[in-house]
């Protein structure tokens, strides 16, 4: 039994004696978000000194001074871009008018006058002359554009027409500003059964004083204005429809020739 508690106490003894030898550290604390949000508001409290808050206020004012040049400079450009852009345009259209356009003769036919005679070509490229069908009624219509909404309502309105047409002894004879290529589309497109002329240089439109000055959207242009003129077989201007509205127009035309016809 003695020998038992001598042993007990001898290792109790080395116990001791290794705890004295190695010194407790200090548990290190962990790094948690509360601590680190803590850290960063406690550096954003700071009180400012006068100095750091005036090189602030510079640093700022120095700033928006240099957004407000740039803005500046950035509006100054743009606004010297659409100058040149509007000068440029304007320049084509000068050109373009004293070049391409012949110079509107305002002319205004009456009713009893001598309509006058041309000679252009069709989508065939045949010579169409308005002396050419004397003897009978001529249906002479002017319209702005092939293949347009107005335009192609009108044409198509005088194509499913075209027997009452002939029957009154009248042809149609359309005339604008296109080529022939654009007539022949819109010939096939729509089915036309009638002659559409290209009068590219404006001469005819001229003659017949439906090459006028137009107003659209705030934008003055130079154009036909949609016309019909009939001739008679004297070869003399029976009637005229100006500024013409599609709806109803053919019918319009048909009662005027059979009027003539009685």
């Amino acid at each position: 039994m003695a020998k038992n508690s001598s042993a007990r106490k001898s290792k109790k003894s080395s116990k001791t004696t290794r705890s004295r030898g190695r010194a407790k550290l200090p548990k290190r604390k962990k790094k948690t978000k509360k601590r680190v949000a803590k850290k960063r508001k406690t550096a954003k409290t700071k009180p400012r000194t006068k100095a750091q808050t005036r090189k602030t206020t510079k640093k700022k004012s120095k700033k928006t001074k240099a957004k407000a040049k740039t803005r500046k400079t950035t509006s100054k450009k743009k606004t010297t871009r659409r100058k040149k852009a509007a000068t440029k345009i304007a320049a084509k259209n000068t050109n373009i008018v004293s070049f391409s356009q012949p110079t509107p003769i305002t002319t205004i036919l009456n009713v009893g006058e001598t309509a006058p005679n041309f000679t252009l070509y069709d989508q065939a490229d045949r010579q169409v002359s308005l002396s050419d069908y004397s003897g009978r009624r001529v249906v002479l219509y002017f319209y702005p554009k092939d293949d347009t909404p107005g335009c192609t309502r009108e044409a198509c309105s005088f194509r499913d027409n075209l027997m009452q047409f002939r029957n009154l002894d009248a042809v149609i004879l359309g005339v604008s500003f296109d080529d022939q290529q654009s007539h022949q589309k819109f010939i096939e497109k729509y089915g036309l059964n009638f002659s559409l002329l290209c009068d590219a240089e404006k001469e005819v439109a001229n003659k017949y004083g439906v090459y006028v000055q137009k107003n659209m959207y705030g934008k003055t242009y130079w154009g036909i204005e949609r016309s019909t003129f009939i001739v008679d077989p004297q070869g003399k201007i029976a009637a005229i429809f100006r500024n013409v509205k599609v709806e109803g127009h053919t019918e319009d035309v048909i009662q005027a020739l059979s009027g003539l016809a009685a």
